[in-house]
């Protein structure tokens, strides 16, 4: 008896081997073995992915984040090692000098606010990058509030009242000394709080004893234990993460203080003065538990979120006051901690990678329980993701993007009110290394051979770090592409496909002259379906399965290059039309492509057909209806 099957959508991704028996699925209906290079669509269907039009070699690795102004002032800045160059409409207008090296680039955390971005990194005094109205750019260390010399600056008693500290005046030029080594040289410049007054260290005699100058005066020179200094020095290590809430600065942990939050005074984000707890006043408090978990990310949402190496926490408070705020653990799933990666909001939720950085979780508040839970995106996709070194999600789309240590993507097309989570693959010729979104354009540096490029989507374009050339007059020779030489590259002269040729001396030779060529690295896109499924009924598998007939249902496609059981062939697609001739350039084609097969297919884990091709035009595919014969 024939079986006809149809596949109507590919909603569910690509998804594991370990769902191959899971034919009772409805997923498995809509799921795929492999998608590579595809983009999933909400309605179904999947199309091959939009080519990377080179902009500039960047010369070394390095991590791309946004800033954006407002929706028409937008700007990429790409952090290299110690520096960073500023782009704008793909070009770049400035580069400044910066303090992080290429290793700590990975663990920056950043938050905006207008015109300024606030970098922190644990081993690194916090910076802010900011451009005034004439686009001059400048970066400096954080101010914190100051007012009759006082810097009003997070302070803390990290000896915890057990080591004595003896001021030898109250006022001018002082000498300390305390009951334990405490100085070294990397104390000079830290600020003291001690007996209700504020010092400078200016220099340091030995572990015991340095000289220091009074900012505030101090209410006595007596001993005292209860003496604090600045939370963040080159002593103690700076913050590891910040956000903005609730017109409030938020610092997540430290070096020194992994589990200690800080919320700066209303309407004045430099200002960590608690005072004496009034509501507007700063809020430094520590996230204690069974264990010590170092904060690592801090994210504004409807609550306060805090993500830490071992657990999840919600921040409330209506408004956030000292006396309001509260502090409830939700999961304990715990933050992947190798690089770090800004938790993502996706229609509501917060995504982030769990510890094993091998899951995507998505943190969403349920209002039934009244807490947050943290449902795994990748249950069914479970080898989809390992180790992601940088992530951003791309709203157009509603794609997140996920950045691996080999050099591939990870794409999750997500519409949580439809209930979409498709996965696919990106792989291009090279090593995807850091991506960012600047309004409705996503970029890449990618690493090719031993060369790091800067590229971005473009809409007519199937081939990769390309280009789209034209001139007034049709030739042969092409220039200007000596960042491909020595490479195989596609053209498509004319809207012509004319195949692969060889860059050399920054230049090609057509075999036919063309008065505009797209020119850039092939990329293969695969599609395969999961295997072909037994019948629930029988007790036992085929020995064989046939094709008969298969109608492949696609829009707005240029080419098909498809096994249907007797290896790959290309389906010819162009029609003809009575104002056409026949070396016109090929229309996209609309609609169904029907094919007979001959023959047994006796493995019946491999899949009924698939689809793989590099040629650089467009592709879609809606449907595939497929009508199989079986053998027992």
């Amino acid at each position: 008896m024939n079986q006809i099957y149809v596949k109507t959508n590919f909603t569910s991704g690509q998804l594991s081997d370990k769902l191959y028996g899971r034919g009772d699925l409805r997923i498995y209906e809509n799921g795929a073995k492999i998608l590579q290079n595809v983009q999933i669509h909400p309605t179904g269907g999947v199309s091959r992915r939009k080519g990377l039009q080179y902009i500039d070699e960047i010369g070394q690795e390095g991590r791309l984040i946004s800033f954006e102004f407002n929706t028409e002032q937008t700007y990429l800045l790409c952090f290299i090692n110690k520096s960073v160059k500023i782009y704008k409409d793909k070009k770049l207008i400035s580069t400044l000098t910066t303090p992080w090296s290429l290793e700590q680039l990975h663990k920056i955390n950043w938050t905006q606010s207008a015109d300024t971005l606030l970098i922190v990194h644990p081993d690194v005094p916090p910076q802010e990058i900011s451009r005034n109205n004439n686009e001059v750019w400048k970066i400096s260390e954080w101010e914190f509030y100051q007012k009759e010399g006082q810097v009003f600056c997070p302070y803390y008693n990290f000896y915890q009242n057990k080591v004595t500290l003896k001021p030898s005046d109250r006022d001018g030029s002082i000498s300390i000394t305390t009951g334990s080594d405490v100085f070294n040289q990397n104390y000079v410049g830290v600020r003291l709080k001690i007996n209700e007054g504020e010092v400078e260290i200016t220099s340091v005699t030995d572990a015991r004893n340095c000289k220091a100058n009074v900012s505030k005066n101090l209410s006595n020179a007596n001993e005292t234990t209860e003496w604090e200094e600045q939370a963040f020095s080159k002593v103690r290590g700076y913050p590891n993460s910040v956000t903005f809430h609730q017109d409030r600065m938020v610092i997540g942990g430290s070096k020194s203080l992994p589990n200690h939050l800080w919320l700066s005074k209303s309407s004045d984000l430099f200002n960590f003065d608690i005072g004496t707890g009034l509501d507007d006043e700063a809020i430094d408090f520590a996230i204690l538990s069974d264990q010590v978990n170092a904060i690592l990310n801090v994210v504004s949402t409807r609550h306060l979120l805090v993500f830490t190496t071992g657990a999840e926490w919600m921040v409330s408070g209506e408004p956030l006051t000292p006396s309001s705020i509260k502090l409830n653990r939700q999961t304990n799933i715990g933050t992947y901690a190798k690089y770090s990666l800004p938790p993502q909001n996706v229609d509501g939720a917060t995504l982030f990678i769990s510890q094993n950085g091998k899951q995507l979780r998505e943190f969403l508040y349920a209002d039934v329980e009244q807490a947050y839970q943290a449902k795994d995106l990748t249950l069914l996709s479970d080898e989809i993701i390992n180790k992601p070194i940088d992530c951003v999600y791309f709203q157009d789309d509603s794609i997140l993007y996920l950045i691996l240590e080999d050099g591939s993507i990870s794409c999750l097309t997500s519409y949580r009110t439809e209930e979409v989570n498709a996965w696919s693959k990106f792989v291009t010729a090279g090593k995807f290394i850091s991506c960012a979104v600047i309004g409705n354009e996503i970029y890449f540096l990618v690493k090719r051979d031993e060369k790091y490029f800067l590229e971005t989507f473009s809409e007519n374009m199937y081939v990769d770090c390309g280009k789209i050339l034209s001139s007034d007059m049709a030739q042969k020779v092409w220039q200007g592409l000596e960042y491909l030489d020595g490479k195989t590259v596609s053209v498509v002269a004319d809207k012509f496909t004319v195949g692969e040729t060889e860059v050399a001396d920054g230049q090609i030779e057509l075999q036919d002259e063309a008065k505009e060529i797209s020119i850039g690295l092939p990329y293969e896109h695969i599609i395969e379906p999961l295997p072909f499924m037994v019948d629930s009924a029988k007790p036992y598998p085929p020995k064989a399965y046939r094709l008969i007939h298969g109608a492949f249902r696609i829009i707005n496609s240029k080419s098909l290059r498809l096994n249907f059981g007797n290896g790959y062939f290309d389906v010819p697609l162009k029609k003809m039309h009575r104002d056409q001739i026949l070396d016109s350039p090929p229309n996209e084609f609309c609609g169904d492509v029907e094919l007979r097969s001959i023959g047994w297919i006796r493995d019946v884990q491999q899949p009924m057909w698939s689809i793989k091709s590099s040629v650089p035009c467009s592709f879609m595919l809606l449907s595939a209806a497929i009508e199989i014969k079986t053998k027992d």
